[in-house]
This record gives C-alpha cells, sequence and structure tokens, in this order.
C-alpha cells in the first residue's frame, strides 16, 4: 500500500463529532508506548515514511524551537508540516501545514478515517489512545498534503512517546529540568534518557542542554553513532518589547521575534536545527530566509503581548517552574517598555503541576511586588481550586514580603472582566495571564479575534485532551 493509499473508510463526521470522538478516547488515558501508533501506521501505509523532517523533545522550549525552525523553512518556500502542543482554541492548531491549522472539513474526514482502525489495532495492541490516534491523523494528512519535510513536537518525554513512531532524521533536545516526573523520572538525568531515546542510529542530532543532562544526551548519541551538535545560548545582544537581537554566528546580528532572553537559547537550537537538516540532505535554508523566518515568528499564548480597549495583556502559560522564572526574568526585562500603572496578574494553575515551585518563581519578578492578583481556575476538572491557589498564593507572597492579598473568581471570564475593569485600585498597567496553558488558551479565545485560530464548539469534556 502507498503512504496515502486507500484505507477502509471510516463513519461520516462533521467536526464536531470527531471532535467528540477523538476525545472520547481519553478514557484510555495516556499509555506510553509504541507498538499501537506503529500498529495504526501500517494500516494506513506507513504516511509517515513519506517525509522526513525533525523530532523536538525538551521540558521547556520546544514550541518555539519548531516555531522558529518553521518560520524560516516557510521562509525559504518549503511546504511544512508542524505539529504545535498544546492547543488553545482549537483542536486543529495540533496539526498545521505552513502555519495554518487544518481545515475542519479534512480534519473529521481523517479522524473517521483511522478511527475505523482503531478496533483493528485494539485487538491486537490494547486501545489506541487518543494522542496515539491523532498522531496517527497527523502524518496521515502531512503525506495526502505532499508536505516537503515536518517538524515534529514530541507530546511527552520521548522514548515512548507516540511520534517516536516517526524518525525524520533529525533529533533535537532543546533541554531538560524536573516536570512529569511521575512518568519520566525523579532526576534530570533520568528525564534526560527518556527524551534522548529519540536519538537514533543514522540521525544528527542537536541539544541545548547542560549539566548532567548533557552527560546523558552525549552518551546516547555516542552509543547509536549520531553526530551531535551543543549549542550554548546565543549571545544576546538586545531586547525590546517585540522581541531580542542575537548574535548567531556566520549571520551576526539577527531580529527574533520572539519575547524574553531565554529566546536566545531556543534561537541557537533552531538555527543549529536548521544546519542540521541541510547536512541530512533534508532542506537548505539560506541566511536571507533564516533571517526573514526569525523577524517574522509566531507563537501565540508564550509571552504574546495584545492590546485589549487600550489595555496592554501578556499571555504566558508558564506552566512549570522553568517556565515560570523565564516569565519573571522576562516581566523585568519589559517592564521599561509596558505601560505606567499597578499590573494585575491573573493566573490559574493545575493540580497536578509543581504549584509551589511556579509560584514561587513568579514571585521572583519585581514587577508583581505590588501587583494585584486574581486567581481563577479553567474547567475541566484538572485545575487547582482558586480558593486553594488564592491561600498558595498568599503564603509564597508573604515569605517574600510582597502584597499577599488576592482575589478570587472561579470563571476565567469573570476574572478577565475583573482584571480589565476601571474599578477602584485597577490602575492602568499591564495584565498578566499566566500560570497554565489552558488559562491562556480560555484567555485568547475571550480577547483575541484571530481568523486562524476560530474556537472549537463548546465540548467541556474536550479540557481532558490535551497533552
Amino acid at each position: 500500500m502507498t503512504p496515502t493509499g486507500v484505507v477502509r473508510s471510516g463513519p461520516t463526521l462533521g467536526y464536531p463529532e470527531a471532535l467528540a470522538a477523538l476525545e472520547s478516547r481519553g478514557r484510555f488515558g495516556i499509555h506510553l508506548g509504541l507498538s499501537r501508533t506503529r500498529a495504526l501506521l501500517a494500516a494506513l501505509g506507513h504516511p509517515e515514511r513519506s517525509f522526513r523532517g525533525a523530532l523536538i523533545a525538551g521540558t521547556n522550549g520546544k514550541g518555539s524551537v519548531l516555531a522558529l525552525v518553521g518560520a524560516a523553512l516557510q521562509a525559504a518556500g518549503y511546504r511544512t508540516g508542524e505539529t504545535p502542543k498544546p492547543h488553545l482554541v482549537t483542536y486543529r492548531e495540533r496539526l498545521q501545514i505552513d502555519g495554518v491549522p487544518v481545515d475542519p472539513e479534512t480534519f473529521a474526514r481523517l479522524t473517521g478515517e483511522v478511527l475505523a482502525l482503531a478496533d483493528r489495532v485494539a485487538r491486537h495492541h490494547g486501545e489506541p489512545t487518543e494522542f496515539e490516534l491523532l498522531t496517527a491523523i497527523t502524518f496521515r494528512w502531512f503525506a495526502e498534503a505532499g508536505v516537503d519535510l515536518a517538524v515534529v513536537e514530541v507530546g511527552l518525554g520521548g522514548r515512548l512517546d507516540a511520534t517516536h513512531a516517526w524518525d525524520g532524521g533529525v533529533a533535537v533536545v532543546t533541554n531538560v529540568s524536573l516536570d512529569h516526573m511521575d512518568r519520566l523520572g525523579s532526576t534530570v538525568e533520568a528525564i534526560a534518557r527518556e527524551k534522548a531515546a529519540i536519538i537514533m542510529r543514522g540521525d544528527l542530532a542537536v541539544t541545548g542542554a547542560s549539566g548532567g543532562a548533557l552527560d546523558v544526551i552525549e552518551r546516547r548519541s555516542r552509543r547509536v553513532a549520531a553526530p551531535l551538535t551543543v549549542t550554548p545560548p546565543a549571545p544576546l545582544r538586545g531586547l525590546d518589547r517585540d522581541g531580542i537581537e542575537v548574535d548567531l554566528g556566520r549571520l551576526g546580528l539577527v531580529r527574533v521575534a520572539l519575547r524574553g532572553r531565554h529566546q536566545a537559547a531556543n534561537a541557537a537550537v533552531a538555527d543549529a536545527t536548521l544546519d542540521a537538516l541541510e547536512a541530512a540532505g533534508i532542506a537548505r535554508v539560506g541566511a536571507e530566509a533564516r533571517r526573514a523566518g526569525y523577524a517574522a515568528v509566531r507563537w501565540p499564548g508564550r509571552l504574546e503581548l495584545v492590546n485589549v480597549a487600550g489595555r496592554e495583556v501578556l499571555l504566558d502559560g508558564a506552566h512549570n517552574p522553568a517556565g515560570a522564572a523565564a516569565l519573571a526574568e522576562a516581566l523585568d526585562d519589559l517592564a521599561p517598555f509596558l505601560a505606567p500603572g499597578r499590573p494585575t496578574l491573573v493566573m490559574a494553575i493545575m493540580a497536578d503541576k509543581d504549584v509551589d515551585g511556579v509560584l514561587v518563581a513568579l514571585a521572583g519578578a519585581a514587577l508583581l511586588r505590588e501587583a494585584r492578583v486574581i486567581c481563577t481556575a479553567p474547567s475541566g476538572g484538572r485545575a487547582l481550586p482558586a480558593e486553594q491557589l488564592a491561600a498558595r498564593w498568599t503564603a509564597v507572597a508573604a515569605r517574600r514580603g510582597m502584597a499577599a492579598q488576592s482575589e478570587v473568581f472561579a470563571d476565567p471570564r469573570v476574572a478577565l472582566d475583573a482584571a480589565l475593569g476601571s474599578g477602584s485600585g485597577t490602575g492602568a498597567g499591564p495584565v498578566i495571564v499566566a500560570g497554565s496553558l489552558y488559562l491562556v488558551g480560555a484567555a485568547r479565545a475571550i480577547l483575541v479575534d484571530d481568523s486562524r485560530l476560530v474556537p472549537d464548539p463548546p465540548l467541556p469534556a474536550l479540557e481532558t485532551a490535551r497533552q
């Protein structure tokens, strides 16, 4: 069977029905392993074999590297498949070609085709999970659409993640820190072993990791004879409200349209990834295309600054301590470029995250020392209740001598209305929405009119789908 060969047709689904059917697979949980995904891809005629590209793992920075690499490839004229995750306002964000999400009709058709194979796979390998089905759908679409190459973000870990059923020829590990410890291990080294496993014999590898994690990645690369490029952060030469400037070696001074000095590390990894794609014979992106891509890159919901009725709103997930520390540092760097006045922090955190670690990191921002703090909780069941979050913030803030009081609005829409309102004491300073990509997605759907990211129809159970 060819990679885009005929498969047994599935049920005819509309987009809402496809979403509901795919999300219902969430009842099977997250079961790491490759057998089910490989079986699905085999039943589809191995669409993943029709294109090459880069597979990107790491604790933080995966999405930024994907966005930078994808923008440069598009500037060079390549038709590029991308898999950013998690989605913010529409599930379709997880499948993109040249930055444009899959259309609802195509998504529904492909979902029906892949669901028709699920029972056959289940008989021999167990029930495919939602993310495994989505991975098969994604690779099927990329092959059908004839992408030149793909830039694929790992979902969880690497070794047993569904995306690792594909070997694109270039393997990237951005960095490694503590996250998902219940599944990946309790030390940085253990987590690094899971992520480094995406490096396969015949690959070219790139990493921005350091310390013990780098040691693990280097050992893996030697074991499979995969040449490894280690990239320290690019020297930061300047920053402003709209991005940074870095020195990228032979490219010289380069403008990167992503905020935060931490993006200097991601820019270096992205540039090395493009070098690896060229060395592997997959794609060649010249200096001008790289410059153009880096200057035009978009990464919604990650230090994204938007204007809402004259107020500056900064959206950032910051869902783990490392991400929150990067946000805190970025807030203080951005402070001179933001509107004066008392800032407002609207936050929510998932209960299964390192809540105190995130709060301690956020409390390190000088900009937030006297901030108005509003705690909320997106729907879906995983968010720490707003009242509990407020109590945890009060304890952390009090230890640091900060303004410890916080307000509670369980509904994110009400919380945003309160933050943007003109009531006594709110001021006109910036509003920072952070602590959870669920919250950022809800806020973006409410506040931002983006024709490319039209919110999905209301399906409350979809909140459990994001990985």
